[in-house]
């Protein structure tokens, strides 16, 4: 009956450190996943110092700003290669800017508008031209995009308005200080560029 009796307090006694056991390595690794879990969310967070007062400034992923970041980098590159004051070496320089935001198709058709006669007839006219975005139609997945906009062109004696449509496509490159977006249009073409209004 003693021994018994013995057997079932060393058995209980067993029991006891198995579940002491088991519960402390429960607790342990429950709270190792923990600080792990908050390590990493801490990580994704930056602390931006104005005097001595921080501010929590979340870091976002590219893939959720991409969409936003390709209009900006296609409405700008349009802005700096038709927005064209009548001035040589201003004119030079936006659409030497606009250059460095795509390839070699931007590159083709500006010297196919330079071969024309664009440029210098804007020139000896003194005209403006000025384009106004009306709407950007772009697909992430394919990275296509198609750019809707009226292109203005006042000179001294008329004004006339057209329609101007272009279409490519956008590809990652790395950041630097010409190409802030850090992308690149490629296989730029203009699908129309007709008048509209002349008055």
């Amino acid at each position: 009956m003693l021994i018994q009796s013995l057997e079932q307090k060393t058995r209980l006694a067993m029991m006891t450190v198995i579940v002491t056991v088991a519960g402390c390595v429960i607790i342990c690794a429950t709270t190792i996943f923990g600080c792990w879990s908050m390590i990493d969310k801490e990580r994704q967070q930056i602390y931006v110092l104005d005097g001595e007062i921080p501010f929590l400034a979340e870091r976002a992923q590219l893939s959720s700003n991409f969409e936003m970041e390709a209009r900006a980098h296609i409405n700008l590159f349009h802005q700096l290669f038709f927005n064209l004051p009548p001035d040589d070496s201003y004119m030079r320089y936006t659409v030497g800017k606009a250059l460095y935001m795509a390839d070699g198709s931007a590159l083709k058709q500006n010297q196919a508008l330079d071969e024309k006669g664009f440029y210098s007839d804007l020139l000896s006219s003194s005209a403006i031209c000025t384009v106004m975005c009306d709407s950007i139609q772009f697909d992430p997945k394919s990275r296509k995009f198609t750019y809707y906009g009226t292109q203005n062109i006042k000179r001294r004696s008329r004004e006339m308005k057209r329609s101007l449509i272009t279409a490519g496509e956008i590809e990652s490159v790395p950041r630097t200080e010409n190409n802030p977006h850090g992308l690149l249009i490629t296989n730029w073409r203009t699908i129309e560029n007709k008048d509209l209004t002349t008055w």
